[in-house]
């Protein structure tokens, strides 16, 4: 009897993860359900998964949803075997309320999606410096958030202070306030008095305050090198620096070639503008989707050449001419930039594939 392996049929797989267990699916080139399993969210299991998908016949594709969270571990083994993958995006809202919800019903629609080549994207590549500075970047944002909340604490709390504590702090500035307020020596076994307690707090969190600050300084010493090297060309743009290049180098992935265009780029930071016209009516209208922090990151470039660029200044001042608000004007600009950074991110990786191709180094 002839198995399918022996068969040689092209089959395409599809995996729904999560946390503990993955569960895979495959269909054939009709989209035929040929059967699915669940495996354990593991190396081992991972290897298991990719054995029985071949076990069905020529695996040609794999569709994975979520790589870049419970399905990184799994893509990055798919990658090393050489298996072409996709990544799927959520399943369609009309159709699970059709179907119905399941493990395998949604490794079945992933397995079908791929084939199809809906809701489809390449999966960023997890095994290099930009997946290195994506570890680090998280704590710095971490540090970097609870610091500022720390800040406001700190206000709200004197703001609600007894008097003695209250008048001595609320004109400060933060840098003033968080030197007293660490200075602050509260005699511990007075802490039931509440001016006593509110000096106590106040220390406390302006010394956290300080640690944080030291934690960022010690992680921007780690993040700006791997960011000059991994991108010189985008930090030679106007109004880049590290923190803004890291995020967007963490956006666009190790493999910004993933990216069909500068405009799909665009479009994943946001700032590619949405048709909204009906009739008569022809406008565009603001793109609240995509990485928002990119997006943040390409305001933050358009706000430094306000203030810096000639050229900036001077197709503000004709586009103010022409009628257009200032909103309307940064929209234009973020996308002219996410332009420039695109094509800064294409040419520093055709850079570095060319420098380590094998024929390059033997030269």
């Amino acid at each position: 009897m002839t198995t399918l392996a022996q068969s040689g049929i092209e089959i395409t797989g599809g995996v729904d993860t999560h946390k503990n267990t993955h569960t895979a699916a495959a269909v054939d080139s009709a989209g035929r359900e040929l059967g699915w399993r669940q495996f354990p969210a593991t190396p081992v299991g991972y290897r298991a998964l990719l054995s029985w998908l071949r076990s069905l016949g020529t695996l040609v594709l794999v569709g994975i949803e979520g790589t870049g969270v419970y399905g990184a571990g799994l893509a990055r083994l798919l990658a090393g075997e050489d298996v072409e993958t996709v990544e799927i995006d959520r399943p369609d809202r009309k159709a699970r309320r059709w179907q119905g919800k399941s493990d395998p019903v949604d490794a079945y629609a992933a397995a079908r999606a791929a084939l199809a080549g809906r809701r489809t994207g390449i999966p960023k590549q997890r095994d290099g410096q930009v997946e290195a500075l994506r570890h680090l970047r998280v704590a710095r944002r971490g540090a970097v958030q609870h610091r500022a909340d720390l800040v406001r604490r700190i206000k709200a709390v004197v703001i609600t202070a007894p008097d003695e504590v209250r008048t001595a702090l609320r004109y400060l500035g933060d840098k003033d306030l968080l030197s007293v307020c660490a200075s602050f020596r509260p005699d511990t076994g007075r802490v039931a008095e509440p001016a006593v307690a509110a000096k106590a707090a106040l220390r406390s969190m302006a010394r956290r305050h300080r640690d944080l600050t030291a934690e960022i300084d010690e992680l921007d010493a780690l993040i700006t090198p791997l960011v000059e090297q991994a991108a010189p060309e985008l930090l030679a743009l106007n109004g880049v620096g590290p923190e803004v290049a890291g995020q967007l180098l963490v956006t666009a992935g190790q493999n910004p070639e993933r990216l069909r265009s500068e405009a799909a780029f665009a479009m994943l930071c946001g700032v590619a503008p949405l048709p909204a016209s009906s009739g008569r009516t022809h406008r565009h209208r603001l793109n609240r989707g995509g990485d928002r922090q990119a997006n943040s990151a390409l305001h933050r470039i358009v706000i430094c050449r306000l203030r810096w660029d000639p050229r900036t200044k001077t197709y503000v001042e004709r586009r103010t001419k022409e009628g257009m608000s200032k909103k309307e004007i940064m929209r234009c600009l973020k996308r002219y930039v996410a332009r420039d950074v695109f094509n800064a991110l294409t040419r520093t990786n055709t850079r570095a594939a060319t420098h380590n191709h094998p024929s390059t180094a033997a030269a």
